[in-house]
């Protein structure tokens, strides 16, 4: 159990979130006048147990669902920073005076674009992160997956996005694919796409913690963080990045017990992944 835990005393459901948010809320008394918004990555999974850690700290919590809903975009294709926007209107709406967004590898893509077109966001904690857009993962409002489009958008207008390497040889790890070095090949062959596609994130003054282990089999999630922590560097910006040596894309914070992905490598350990958690939580805590 994480310090300072309170009782919950409210355990609003996705029935309480005004159209057209979907998720779950969760508000404690006394609050903090903190407001999180939870993104979970590319499973879709709406996380109501990393949305109950923050609530224990106080804070006003929406754990979001974000694509795969009722009237959503079926797959992260095109999906609207608006939708982002939207769970920031209502914190702010519920009294939340400081917001912070907590994404996950696509989710993290999100948060930080958001923070950079928002400048409500106080604070970002983008674990596993990318350093630029992507393309989509499975299909828009249209039902086509192919060809390829931008992960986002924003005010209607697709977002810059580094193409895939369709002749990327599959490379495995205890029996999955592990995608990192598809991303790599991307970066390489498409380098001409990168300025265009990289994340601006020296346009918001957030505070940024970025978390990744180095291990990640997913992405090179490390890489990306490090690539952030310079760009906002040499516009004077300072950073936080908290690295795992042996953690992967996985990242469990105190009490977490996310089963590993079935679908595709992630890297990492239960023990590594978790004490990077326990590290991030720490610098989590401060910036709560």
């Amino acid at each position: 159990m994480p310090p300072g835990r309170r009782s919950l005393v409210l355990d609003a459901g996705y029935q309480r979130l005004p159209p057209p948010l979907q998720g779950e809320i969760f508000r404690v008394k006394p609050d903090t006048g903190t407001g999180v918004v939870v993104l979970g990555g590319s499973s879709g999974r709406v996380d109501v147990a990393r949305a109950r850690l923050f609530a224990s700290q106080g804070a006003t919590v929406i754990a979001l669902r974000w694509f795969g809903g009722d009237g959503q975009v079926p797959g992260i294709c095109e999906v609207p920073l608006e939708t982002f926007f939207a769970a920031t209107d209502y914190l702010i709406e519920l009294g939340c005076k400081r917001i912070v967004l907590v994404g996950t590898s696509k989710g993290a893509e999100a948060a930080l674009l958001t923070a950079v077109y928002d400048p409500r966001i106080s604070a970002v904690v983008a674990m596993s992160p990318s350093s630029v857009v992507w393309g989509n993962i499975g299909p828009g409002l249209d039902g086509i997956s192919w060809p390829e489009r931008s992960s986002w958008t924003l005010r209607g207008t697709p977002l810059p996005f580094v193409s895939s390497g369709p002749e990327w040889v599959r490379e495995y790890r205890d029996e999955l694919v592990a995608y990192r070095g598809l991303f790599e090949r991307c970066l390489q062959v498409h380098q001409s796409e990168i300025d265009a596609a990289a994340i601006p994130l020296e346009k918001t003054n957030a505070e940024i913690l970025l978390v990744a282990g180095c291990d990640d089999a997913l992405w090179p999630s490390d890489k990306f963080a490090a690539s952030l922590v310079r760009r906002r560097a040499a516009s004077g910006l300072l950073t936080q990045l908290v690295l795992g040596e042996d953690a992967g894309h996985r990242i469990l914070l105190p009490g977490e017990t996310t089963p590993r992905s079935s679908l595709r490598a992630h890297g990492g350990s239960d023990e590594a992944d978790a004490q990077l958690g326990r590290l991030a939580w720490e610098h989590i805590l401060e910036m709560l």
